[in-house]
Protein backbone atom coordinates (compact mmCIF):
# COMPACT_ATOMS: atom_id res chain seq x y z
CA UNK A 1 0.00 0.00 0.00
CA UNK A 2 2.72 2.68 -1.17
CA UNK A 3 1.47 5.78 -1.79
CA UNK A 4 2.60 8.36 -3.93
CA UNK A 5 3.15 11.67 -2.49
CA UNK A 6 1.16 13.98 -5.24
CA UNK A 7 -2.46 15.32 -4.18
CA UNK A 8 -4.48 13.76 -6.78
CA UNK A 9 -2.48 10.91 -6.43
CA UNK A 10 -4.05 7.10 -5.97
CA UNK A 11 -3.86 6.39 -2.32
CA UNK A 12 -1.83 3.32 -2.51
CA UNK A 13 -0.22 3.28 -6.21
CA UNK A 14 3.28 2.45 -6.78
CA UNK A 15 6.07 4.73 -7.37
CA UNK A 16 9.14 4.09 -10.31
CA UNK A 17 11.77 2.37 -8.92
CA UNK A 18 14.50 4.06 -7.35
CA UNK A 19 18.22 3.57 -8.41
CA UNK A 20 20.46 2.18 -6.78
CA UNK A 21 22.51 4.07 -3.75
CA UNK A 22 25.22 6.21 -3.36
CA UNK A 23 25.46 7.34 0.26
CA UNK A 24 29.20 7.16 0.29
CA UNK A 25 29.74 10.71 -0.91
CA UNK A 26 26.46 12.21 1.25
CA UNK A 27 25.83 10.00 3.96
CA UNK A 28 26.64 12.86 6.37
CA UNK A 29 23.91 14.99 5.38
CA UNK A 30 21.29 13.07 7.14
CA UNK A 31 21.37 14.41 10.36
CA UNK A 32 23.01 17.37 9.35
CA UNK A 33 20.07 19.53 10.94
CA UNK A 34 21.33 18.70 14.36
CA UNK A 35 24.43 20.48 13.72
CA UNK A 36 23.50 23.41 11.31
CA UNK A 37 22.34 27.05 12.04
CA UNK A 38 21.19 30.08 10.08
CA UNK A 39 23.15 32.87 8.34
CA UNK A 40 24.06 35.68 10.68
CA UNK A 41 21.62 37.64 8.72
CA UNK A 42 18.56 35.74 9.41
CA UNK A 43 19.23 34.86 12.86
CA UNK A 44 17.34 38.03 14.68
CA UNK A 45 14.46 36.87 12.25
CA UNK A 46 13.96 33.77 14.33
CA UNK A 47 15.00 34.90 18.12
CA UNK A 48 18.48 34.05 17.54
CA UNK A 49 21.70 36.50 18.74
CA UNK A 50 23.81 37.75 16.55
CA UNK A 51 26.36 35.44 15.18
CA UNK A 52 29.58 34.79 16.84
CA UNK A 53 32.97 33.91 16.27
CA UNK A 54 33.65 29.97 17.84
CA UNK A 55 31.17 30.09 20.40
CA UNK A 56 32.14 27.05 23.37
CA UNK A 57 29.73 24.75 23.72
CA UNK A 58 27.09 25.36 26.46
CA UNK A 59 26.65 23.05 29.48
CA UNK A 60 24.06 19.96 29.49
CA UNK A 61 21.13 21.41 30.54
CA UNK A 62 18.95 24.26 29.13
CA UNK A 63 21.38 26.64 27.96
CA UNK A 64 20.07 26.17 24.51
CA UNK A 65 16.26 27.87 25.48
CA UNK A 66 18.26 30.90 26.02
CA UNK A 67 19.47 31.42 22.46
CA UNK A 68 17.13 29.50 20.17
CA UNK A 69 13.31 29.30 21.64
CA UNK A 70 11.50 26.45 20.99
CA UNK A 71 8.47 28.39 18.68
CA UNK A 72 12.06 29.73 16.31
CA UNK A 73 13.04 25.75 16.15
CA UNK A 74 10.27 24.98 14.65
CA UNK A 75 10.10 27.40 12.56
CA UNK A 76 13.28 26.35 11.40
CA UNK A 77 12.02 22.88 10.98
CA UNK A 78 9.02 23.57 9.13
CA UNK A 79 10.83 25.23 6.57
CA UNK A 80 13.29 22.56 5.96
CA UNK A 81 9.96 19.80 5.62
CA UNK A 82 8.31 22.35 3.15
CA UNK A 83 11.68 22.15 1.38
CA UNK A 84 12.51 18.21 1.34
CA UNK A 85 8.34 16.54 1.29
CA UNK A 86 8.00 17.05 -2.27
CA UNK A 87 11.03 14.79 -2.38
CA UNK A 88 10.02 11.39 -4.02
CA UNK A 89 11.87 9.44 -1.95
CA UNK A 90 10.16 10.95 1.31
CA UNK A 91 7.18 8.38 1.08
CA UNK A 92 3.99 7.88 3.25
CA UNK A 93 3.38 3.78 3.63
CA UNK A 94 0.72 3.51 5.80
CA UNK A 95 1.35 0.16 7.31
CA UNK A 96 5.04 1.04 8.09
CA UNK A 97 4.08 4.90 9.06
CA UNK A 98 1.45 3.73 11.40
CA UNK A 99 3.90 1.25 12.91
CA UNK A 100 6.86 3.38 13.46
CA UNK A 101 4.09 5.86 14.54
CA UNK A 102 2.90 3.77 17.52
CA UNK A 103 6.36 3.25 19.00
CA UNK A 104 6.90 6.90 18.93
CA UNK A 105 3.75 7.86 20.76
CA UNK A 106 4.51 5.10 23.22
CA UNK A 107 7.83 6.81 23.66
CA UNK A 108 6.69 10.58 23.07
CA UNK A 109 3.81 9.47 26.51
CA UNK A 110 6.90 8.08 28.31
CA UNK A 111 9.04 10.74 27.71
CA UNK A 112 6.30 13.34 29.26
CA UNK A 113 5.78 11.27 32.25
CA UNK A 114 9.57 11.43 33.12
CA UNK A 115 8.85 15.01 32.75
CA UNK A 116 11.43 15.24 29.41
CA UNK A 117 9.39 17.30 27.96
CA UNK A 118 8.39 20.54 29.18
CA UNK A 119 5.73 22.33 28.30
CA UNK A 120 7.11 24.89 25.66
CA UNK A 121 8.74 21.85 23.74
CA UNK A 122 5.54 19.90 24.04
CA UNK A 123 3.10 22.47 22.44
CA UNK A 124 5.40 23.69 19.56
CA UNK A 125 7.20 21.01 18.32
CA UNK A 126 5.50 18.99 15.90
CA UNK A 127 6.46 15.28 17.18
CA UNK A 128 5.95 13.68 13.35
CA UNK A 129 7.89 10.84 12.48
CA UNK A 130 8.38 10.47 8.43
CA UNK A 131 9.79 7.28 6.15
CA UNK A 132 12.99 7.72 3.82
CA UNK A 133 13.25 5.06 0.82
CA UNK A 134 16.61 4.90 1.05
CA UNK A 135 18.76 0.86 1.97
CA UNK A 136 21.06 3.02 4.67
CA UNK A 137 20.67 2.57 8.12
CA UNK A 138 19.68 5.74 9.39
CA UNK A 139 17.51 7.89 11.09
CA UNK A 140 17.94 11.65 11.66
CA UNK A 141 16.20 14.50 13.72
CA UNK A 142 15.30 17.71 12.02
CA UNK A 143 14.67 20.99 14.28
CA UNK A 144 11.02 21.34 15.72
CA UNK A 145 10.60 17.43 16.27
CA UNK A 146 10.37 15.62 12.87
CA UNK A 147 11.97 12.47 13.19
CA UNK A 148 13.40 11.00 9.58
CA UNK A 149 13.60 6.84 9.77
CA UNK A 150 15.43 4.84 6.87
CA UNK A 151 13.40 1.95 5.83
CA UNK A 152 17.32 0.15 5.66
CA UNK A 153 16.88 0.81 9.44
CA UNK A 154 13.21 -0.72 9.84
CA UNK A 155 15.01 -3.70 7.69
CA UNK A 156 17.76 -4.04 9.39
CA UNK A 157 16.08 -4.33 13.29
CA UNK A 158 15.10 -7.92 14.43
CA UNK A 159 13.17 -6.54 17.46
CA UNK A 160 10.80 -3.78 17.56
CA UNK A 161 13.26 -2.98 20.79
CA UNK A 162 15.59 -2.62 18.66
CA UNK A 163 14.14 -0.01 16.52
CA UNK A 164 12.37 1.51 19.89
CA UNK A 165 15.77 2.52 21.30
CA UNK A 166 17.21 4.34 18.09
CA UNK A 167 13.79 6.45 18.51
CA UNK A 168 14.15 6.93 22.06
CA UNK A 169 17.83 8.35 21.26
CA UNK A 170 16.87 10.55 18.50
CA UNK A 171 13.43 11.88 20.82
CA UNK A 172 16.56 12.56 23.45
CA UNK A 173 18.25 14.79 20.89
CA UNK A 174 15.06 16.65 20.81
CA UNK A 175 13.88 17.04 24.73
CA UNK A 176 17.45 17.72 25.91
CA UNK A 177 17.75 20.70 23.25
CA UNK A 178 20.73 19.34 21.24
CA UNK A 179 19.76 20.40 18.50
CA UNK A 180 19.34 24.13 19.25
CA UNK A 181 22.51 24.13 21.11
CA UNK A 182 24.09 23.06 18.40
CA UNK A 183 22.60 25.51 16.14
CA UNK A 184 23.12 28.41 18.60
CA UNK A 185 27.18 27.14 18.54
CA UNK A 186 27.32 27.47 14.81
CA UNK A 187 25.06 29.80 13.69
CA UNK A 188 26.31 30.22 10.39
CA UNK A 189 24.35 28.29 7.90
CA UNK A 190 20.73 29.21 6.73
CA UNK A 191 17.78 26.57 6.52
CA UNK A 192 18.40 26.62 2.62
CA UNK A 193 21.67 25.04 3.32
CA UNK A 194 20.04 22.37 5.45
CA UNK A 195 17.27 21.66 3.00
CA UNK A 196 19.73 21.46 0.13
CA UNK A 197 22.22 19.20 1.92
CA UNK A 198 19.06 16.69 2.78
CA UNK A 199 17.99 16.83 -0.77
CA UNK A 200 21.13 16.04 -2.04
CA UNK A 201 21.56 13.07 -0.34
CA UNK A 202 18.15 12.12 -1.38
CA UNK A 203 18.90 12.95 -4.83
CA UNK A 204 22.07 10.93 -5.24
CA UNK A 205 20.19 7.92 -4.89
CA UNK A 206 18.53 8.53 -7.82
CA UNK A 207 21.06 10.49 -10.28
CA UNK A 208 24.18 11.82 -8.75
CA UNK A 209 24.31 14.42 -11.47
CA UNK A 210 21.31 15.91 -9.65
CA UNK A 211 22.31 15.53 -6.67
CA UNK A 212 25.50 17.95 -7.82
CA UNK A 213 23.06 21.11 -8.47
CA UNK A 214 22.02 20.47 -5.06
CA UNK A 215 25.04 20.47 -2.99
CA UNK A 216 28.63 20.68 -3.41
CA UNK A 217 31.45 18.36 -2.23
CA UNK A 218 33.63 20.40 -0.74
CA UNK A 219 30.69 21.95 1.01
CA UNK A 220 29.61 18.44 2.57
CA UNK A 221 33.37 17.99 3.01
CA UNK A 222 33.76 21.17 5.30
CA UNK A 223 30.31 20.36 7.38
CA UNK A 224 30.77 17.07 7.64
CA UNK A 225 33.49 17.02 10.76
CA UNK A 226 30.68 19.21 12.27
CA UNK A 227 28.03 16.78 12.02
CA UNK A 228 28.98 14.39 15.12
CA UNK A 229 27.38 15.44 17.65
CA UNK A 230 29.61 16.06 21.03
CA UNK A 231 30.08 12.66 23.32
CA UNK A 232 28.65 14.86 25.92
CA UNK A 233 25.57 14.94 23.88
CA UNK A 234 25.84 10.94 22.86
CA UNK A 235 25.98 9.72 26.60
CA UNK A 236 22.86 12.28 27.45
CA UNK A 237 20.86 11.21 24.85
CA UNK A 238 21.91 7.22 25.42
CA UNK A 239 21.06 7.79 29.11
CA UNK A 240 17.77 9.80 28.53
CA UNK A 241 17.01 7.59 25.69
CA UNK A 242 17.11 4.46 27.92
CA UNK A 243 15.46 5.40 30.54
CA UNK A 244 12.59 6.42 28.05
CA UNK A 245 12.74 3.33 26.21
CA UNK A 246 12.11 1.33 29.63
CA UNK A 247 9.69 3.40 30.94
CA UNK A 248 7.61 3.11 27.55
CA UNK A 249 7.26 -0.36 27.99
CA UNK A 250 10.29 -1.89 25.52
CA UNK A 251 12.71 -4.29 26.33
CA UNK A 252 15.60 -2.29 28.10
CA UNK A 253 18.25 -4.46 26.39
CA UNK A 254 16.62 -3.29 22.85
CA UNK A 255 19.47 -0.21 22.84
CA UNK A 256 22.37 -2.85 23.56
CA UNK A 257 21.49 -5.45 20.95
CA UNK A 258 20.88 -2.14 18.33
CA UNK A 259 24.47 -0.99 19.07
CA UNK A 260 25.81 -4.74 18.56
CA UNK A 261 23.98 -5.16 15.87
CA UNK A 262 25.19 -1.86 14.20
CA UNK A 263 28.82 -2.52 14.94
CA UNK A 264 28.86 -5.54 13.85
CA UNK A 265 27.25 -5.00 10.82
CA UNK A 266 29.46 -2.31 10.10
CA UNK A 267 32.68 -4.33 10.55
CA UNK A 268 31.44 -6.84 7.80
CA UNK A 269 30.93 -4.35 5.19
CA UNK A 270 32.05 -0.99 4.66
CA UNK A 271 30.17 -0.14 2.11
CA UNK A 272 29.17 2.85 3.38
CA UNK A 273 25.48 1.71 4.37
CA UNK A 274 25.40 2.20 7.78
CA UNK A 275 25.74 6.51 7.68
CA UNK A 276 23.71 6.32 11.35
CA UNK A 277 27.29 5.50 12.50
CA UNK A 278 29.54 8.21 11.02
CA UNK A 279 26.99 10.81 12.84
CA UNK A 280 26.49 8.30 15.84
CA UNK A 281 29.42 6.82 16.33
CA UNK A 282 29.89 3.65 18.51
CA UNK A 283 32.39 2.70 21.15
CA UNK A 284 33.02 -0.43 23.45
CA UNK A 285 32.43 2.14 26.16
CA UNK A 286 28.89 3.32 25.11
CA UNK A 287 27.73 -0.51 24.47
CA UNK A 288 29.22 -1.34 27.66
CA UNK A 289 27.87 1.79 29.44
CA UNK A 290 24.20 0.27 27.86
CA UNK A 291 24.39 -3.28 29.14
CA UNK A 292 25.53 -1.81 32.48
CA UNK A 293 22.14 0.11 32.85
CA UNK A 294 20.45 -2.59 33.05
CA UNK A 295 22.25 -3.52 36.24
CA UNK A 296 23.15 -7.43 36.73
CA UNK A 297 20.30 -8.67 34.99
CA UNK A 298 21.47 -7.39 31.84
CA UNK A 299 23.67 -10.54 31.06
CA UNK A 300 20.72 -12.42 31.52
CA UNK A 301 19.05 -13.52 28.76
CA UNK A 302 15.57 -11.04 29.15
CA UNK A 303 12.33 -12.14 30.51
CA UNK A 304 9.37 -13.15 27.61
CA UNK A 305 7.19 -11.20 27.62
CA UNK A 306 3.51 -13.19 26.32
CA UNK A 307 1.71 -10.28 26.69
CA UNK A 308 -1.16 -9.80 23.97
CA UNK A 309 -0.45 -6.20 23.31
CA UNK A 310 3.38 -7.67 22.47
CA UNK A 311 2.58 -10.59 21.04
CA UNK A 312 1.19 -8.34 18.17
CA UNK A 313 4.16 -5.98 18.79
CA UNK A 314 6.28 -8.78 17.56
CA UNK A 315 4.54 -9.39 14.71
CA UNK A 316 4.03 -6.07 13.40
CA UNK A 317 7.63 -5.65 13.89
CA UNK A 318 8.54 -8.84 11.94
CA UNK A 319 5.90 -8.04 8.93
CA UNK A 320 7.08 -3.85 8.88
CA UNK A 321 10.77 -5.32 8.44
CA UNK A 322 9.53 -7.26 5.71
CA UNK A 323 7.91 -4.30 3.79
CA UNK A 324 10.62 -2.19 4.26
CA UNK A 325 13.16 -4.45 2.67
CA UNK A 326 10.89 -4.69 0.04
CA UNK A 327 9.68 -1.01 -0.63
CA UNK A 328 13.51 0.31 0.78
CA UNK A 329 14.23 -0.62 -3.16
CA UNK A 330 12.01 -1.71 -5.99
CA UNK A 331 14.11 -2.70 -8.69
CA UNK A 332 13.16 -5.44 -10.95
CA UNK A 333 16.70 -6.85 -10.02
CA UNK A 334 16.04 -6.69 -6.36
CA UNK A 335 12.71 -7.93 -6.06
CA UNK A 336 13.00 -10.74 -8.34
CA UNK A 337 14.91 -12.60 -5.95
CA UNK A 338 12.61 -11.74 -3.06
CA UNK A 339 9.32 -13.99 -5.08
CA UNK A 340 10.33 -17.49 -3.57
CA UNK A 341 12.03 -17.43 -0.18
CA UNK A 342 13.37 -20.44 1.30
CA UNK A 343 12.94 -20.55 5.28
CA UNK A 344 16.14 -21.85 6.68
CA UNK A 345 15.84 -24.70 8.97
CA UNK A 346 14.51 -24.22 12.47
CA UNK A 347 12.83 -20.73 11.80
CA UNK A 348 9.50 -20.06 14.11
CA UNK A 349 5.90 -19.71 12.11
CA UNK A 350 6.34 -15.82 12.29
CA UNK A 351 9.89 -16.17 10.46
CA UNK A 352 7.69 -18.15 7.89
CA UNK A 353 5.16 -15.57 7.51
CA UNK A 354 7.26 -12.62 6.99
CA UNK A 355 9.42 -14.54 4.52
CA UNK A 356 6.10 -15.33 2.52
CA UNK A 357 4.86 -12.05 3.12
CA UNK A 358 7.87 -10.15 1.63
CA UNK A 359 6.95 -12.31 -1.63
CA UNK A 360 3.46 -11.37 -1.31
CA UNK A 361 4.60 -7.84 -1.42
CA UNK A 362 7.17 -8.27 -3.98
CA UNK A 363 4.94 -9.44 -6.31
CA UNK A 364 2.13 -6.79 -6.08
CA UNK A 365 4.99 -4.72 -7.31
CA UNK A 366 5.64 -6.72 -9.93
CA UNK A 367 2.48 -7.21 -11.27
CA UNK A 368 2.44 -10.65 -10.50
CA UNK A 369 -1.09 -11.26 -8.99
CA UNK A 370 -0.88 -14.89 -9.47
CA UNK A 371 2.17 -15.20 -7.16
CA UNK A 372 0.52 -12.85 -4.67
CA UNK A 373 -2.32 -15.01 -4.41
CA UNK A 374 0.07 -17.93 -3.93
CA UNK A 375 2.48 -15.81 -1.49
CA UNK A 376 -0.60 -15.08 0.95
CA UNK A 377 -1.63 -18.72 1.00
CA UNK A 378 1.51 -19.68 1.67
CA UNK A 379 1.49 -16.92 4.61
CA UNK A 380 -1.52 -17.49 6.00
CA UNK A 381 -0.69 -21.61 6.39
CA UNK A 382 2.55 -20.80 8.30
CA UNK A 383 0.32 -18.12 10.59
CA UNK A 384 -2.26 -20.98 11.76
CA UNK A 385 0.67 -21.98 14.40
CA UNK A 386 1.11 -18.28 15.85
CA UNK A 387 -0.38 -17.50 19.15
CA UNK A 388 -3.65 -16.23 19.29
CA UNK A 389 -2.39 -12.30 19.00
CA UNK A 390 0.07 -12.67 16.25
CA UNK A 391 -2.19 -14.62 14.27
CA UNK A 392 -4.87 -11.63 14.69
CA UNK A 393 -2.06 -8.64 13.70
CA UNK A 394 -1.01 -10.86 10.56
CA UNK A 395 -4.45 -11.55 9.63
CA UNK A 396 -5.13 -8.07 9.27
CA UNK A 397 -2.33 -7.18 7.66
CA UNK A 398 -2.37 -10.24 4.69
CA UNK A 399 -6.27 -8.98 4.45
CA UNK A 400 -5.28 -5.17 3.23
CA UNK A 401 -2.53 -6.41 0.90
CA UNK A 402 -4.97 -9.14 -0.49
CA UNK A 403 -7.50 -5.84 -0.59
CA UNK A 404 -4.83 -3.38 -1.77
CA UNK A 405 -4.00 -6.29 -4.87
CA UNK A 406 -7.71 -6.17 -6.09
CA UNK A 407 -7.77 -2.58 -6.14
CA UNK A 408 -4.90 -2.57 -8.56
CA UNK A 409 -6.50 -5.14 -10.70
CA UNK A 410 -9.62 -2.89 -10.64
CA UNK A 411 -11.66 -5.23 -8.96
CA UNK A 412 -13.21 -2.95 -6.34
CA UNK A 413 -16.09 -4.62 -5.43
CA UNK A 414 -13.63 -7.79 -4.66
CA UNK A 415 -11.66 -5.33 -2.65
CA UNK A 416 -14.55 -4.25 -0.37
CA UNK A 417 -15.69 -7.81 0.29
CA UNK A 418 -11.86 -8.77 1.64
CA UNK A 419 -12.24 -5.42 3.83
CA UNK A 420 -15.90 -5.82 5.28
CA UNK A 421 -14.54 -9.34 6.41
CA UNK A 422 -11.48 -8.64 7.74
CA UNK A 423 -13.56 -5.80 9.92
CA UNK A 424 -15.87 -8.32 10.94
CA UNK A 425 -13.63 -10.86 12.00
CA UNK A 426 -11.12 -8.99 13.23
CA UNK A 427 -12.08 -8.58 16.36
CA UNK A 428 -11.31 -4.82 17.24
CA UNK A 429 -7.77 -5.52 14.98
CA UNK A 430 -9.27 -4.32 12.02
CA UNK A 431 -11.28 -0.93 11.97
CA UNK A 432 -11.77 1.45 9.05
CA UNK A 433 -11.35 4.24 11.42
CA UNK A 434 -7.11 3.03 11.43
CA UNK A 435 -5.31 5.05 8.55
CA UNK A 436 -3.94 2.18 6.57
CA UNK A 437 -7.96 0.73 6.40
CA UNK A 438 -9.21 4.18 5.83
CA UNK A 439 -7.18 4.69 3.40
CA UNK A 440 -7.86 2.04 1.14
CA UNK A 441 -11.44 2.07 2.36
CA UNK A 442 -11.29 5.41 0.25
CA UNK A 443 -9.57 3.47 -2.85
CA UNK A 444 -11.68 1.35 -3.20
CA UNK A 445 -14.94 3.55 -3.49
CA UNK A 446 -13.13 5.83 -5.64
CA UNK A 447 -12.86 2.34 -8.18
CA UNK A 448 -16.29 1.06 -7.91
CA UNK A 449 -18.61 2.15 -10.77
CA UNK A 450 -21.05 4.91 -10.46
CA UNK A 451 -24.18 3.76 -8.86
CA UNK A 452 -26.65 4.64 -6.58
CA UNK A 453 -24.75 2.78 -3.86
CA UNK A 454 -21.45 3.74 -5.19
CA UNK A 455 -22.25 6.94 -4.33
CA UNK A 456 -23.44 6.18 -0.78
CA UNK A 457 -20.01 4.39 -0.20
CA UNK A 458 -18.36 7.83 -2.05
CA UNK A 459 -20.38 9.71 0.59
CA UNK A 460 -19.35 7.47 3.37
CA UNK A 461 -15.90 7.31 2.44
CA UNK A 462 -15.66 11.18 2.02
CA UNK A 463 -17.51 11.44 6.10
CA UNK A 464 -15.00 9.52 7.47
CA UNK A 465 -11.89 11.51 5.46
CA UNK A 466 -13.23 14.65 6.78
CA UNK A 467 -13.20 13.69 10.48
CA UNK A 468 -9.77 12.39 10.13
CA UNK A 469 -8.15 15.29 8.64
CA UNK A 470 -9.95 17.70 10.93
CA UNK A 471 -7.73 16.08 13.53
CA UNK A 472 -4.64 15.40 11.30
CA UNK A 473 -4.47 18.46 9.06
CA UNK A 474 -0.96 17.79 7.69
CA UNK A 475 -2.29 14.18 5.80
CA UNK A 476 -1.81 15.33 2.03
CA UNK A 477 -2.88 11.81 1.09
CA UNK A 478 -6.19 12.11 2.83
CA UNK A 479 -7.11 15.36 1.69
CA UNK A 480 -6.01 14.28 -2.04
CA UNK A 481 -8.50 11.21 -1.73
CA UNK A 482 -10.82 13.64 -0.17
CA UNK A 483 -10.46 16.14 -3.24
CA UNK A 484 -11.47 13.38 -5.49
CA UNK A 485 -14.52 12.08 -3.56
CA UNK A 486 -16.06 15.61 -3.23
CA UNK A 487 -15.56 15.85 -7.09
CA UNK A 488 -17.36 12.30 -7.75
CA UNK A 489 -20.31 13.86 -5.24
CA UNK A 490 -20.39 16.93 -7.51
CA UNK A 491 -19.24 19.21 -4.43
CA UNK A 492 -15.83 20.96 -6.74
CA UNK A 493 -15.88 24.28 -4.38
CA UNK A 494 -14.99 21.31 -1.99
CA UNK A 495 -12.56 19.71 -4.16
CA UNK A 496 -10.37 22.36 -4.82
CA UNK A 497 -10.79 23.02 -1.01
CA UNK A 498 -8.96 19.74 -0.34
CA UNK A 499 -6.67 20.07 -3.23
CA UNK A 500 -5.28 22.99 -1.50
CA UNK A 501 -4.56 21.72 1.83
CA UNK A 502 -2.86 18.75 -0.02
CA UNK A 503 -0.86 20.96 -2.07
CA UNK A 504 -0.28 22.99 1.20
CA UNK A 505 0.83 19.84 3.48
CA UNK A 506 3.50 18.79 0.67
CA UNK A 507 5.33 22.21 1.10
CA UNK A 508 3.95 23.77 -2.09
CA UNK A 509 2.27 27.09 -0.27
CA UNK A 510 2.32 29.15 -3.61
CA UNK A 511 0.49 26.06 -5.45
CA UNK A 512 -2.29 26.11 -2.51
CA UNK A 513 -2.56 29.80 -2.61
CA UNK A 514 -3.48 29.49 -6.70
CA UNK A 515 -5.64 26.80 -6.24
CA UNK A 516 -8.15 28.61 -3.74
CA UNK A 517 -7.43 31.59 -5.51
CA UNK A 518 -9.03 30.00 -8.49
CA UNK A 519 -11.72 28.38 -6.97
CA UNK A 520 -13.13 31.22 -5.74
CA UNK A 521 -13.16 32.71 -8.61
CA UNK A 522 -15.23 29.70 -10.33
CA UNK A 523 -17.43 30.60 -8.25
CA UNK A 524 -21.02 32.53 -9.65
CA UNK A 525 -23.96 31.44 -7.17
CA UNK A 526 -22.89 30.54 -4.04
CA UNK A 527 -25.58 28.05 -2.02
CA UNK A 528 -25.38 29.04 1.97
CA UNK A 529 -22.97 25.71 1.99
CA UNK A 530 -20.53 26.95 -0.95
CA UNK A 531 -20.76 30.47 1.53
CA UNK A 532 -19.16 28.02 4.60
CA UNK A 533 -16.94 26.54 2.40
CA UNK A 534 -15.92 29.61 0.93
CA UNK A 535 -15.52 31.58 4.28
CA UNK A 536 -13.17 28.28 5.69
CA UNK A 537 -11.26 28.78 1.92
CA UNK A 538 -10.32 32.57 2.73
CA UNK A 539 -9.05 31.78 6.36
CA UNK A 540 -6.87 29.34 4.85
CA UNK A 541 -5.73 31.33 2.45
CA UNK A 542 -4.56 34.09 4.99
CA UNK A 543 -2.95 31.59 6.90
CA UNK A 544 -1.10 30.79 3.87
CA UNK A 545 -0.23 33.93 2.54
CA UNK A 546 1.10 35.29 5.62
CA UNK A 547 3.43 31.99 5.74
CA UNK A 548 4.39 33.07 2.61
CA UNK A 549 5.42 36.61 3.47
CA UNK A 550 7.08 35.49 6.74
CA UNK A 551 9.26 33.65 4.38
CA UNK A 552 10.05 35.65 1.88
CA UNK A 553 11.04 38.27 4.69
CA UNK A 554 13.35 35.47 6.28
CA UNK A 555 14.93 35.17 2.80
CA UNK A 556 15.24 38.40 2.22
CA UNK A 557 17.01 39.07 5.88
CA UNK A 558 19.44 35.92 4.86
Amino acid sequence: MLLKKTPSASCFAKRPPARPQAWHTVALAMLLAWPLGLSAASTSDLGLPPSSSSLALPSLGDAAAQTLSPMAERRLGDRIMRSILPDPDVIDDPLILEYVNQSWQALLSSARQRGDLNADIDSTHAWRPFLVRERSVNAFALPGGYIGVHLGLLAMTTTPDELASVLAHELSHVTQRHIARMISEQSRQSWISIASMILGALAVSRAPAAAQALMTGGQAIAIQGQLNFSRDMEREADRVGFGVLNDAGFAPIGMAQMFEHLQQASRLTDDNSYPYLRTHPLTSERIGEARSRMGPDGLLPPAIDRSDAREMLVAQHALMSARSRVLMDQRSISLIPLLNPTAPKGSSALEAVALHYTSAVSAQRLNDRAQVAASLKLARTAAISLPKAQHAAVERILALEEADTLVDARQAMQAAAILSNAVARGQGTVSLDARPELLLNARIALNLPDTRDSREAWQEAATRLQTHVSAQAQDATAWGLLAALWRNLGQPLRAVRAEAEATAALGDLPGAIDRIEGGAKNVRHASAADAIELSVMQSRLRVWRRQQRDDLAEDGAR
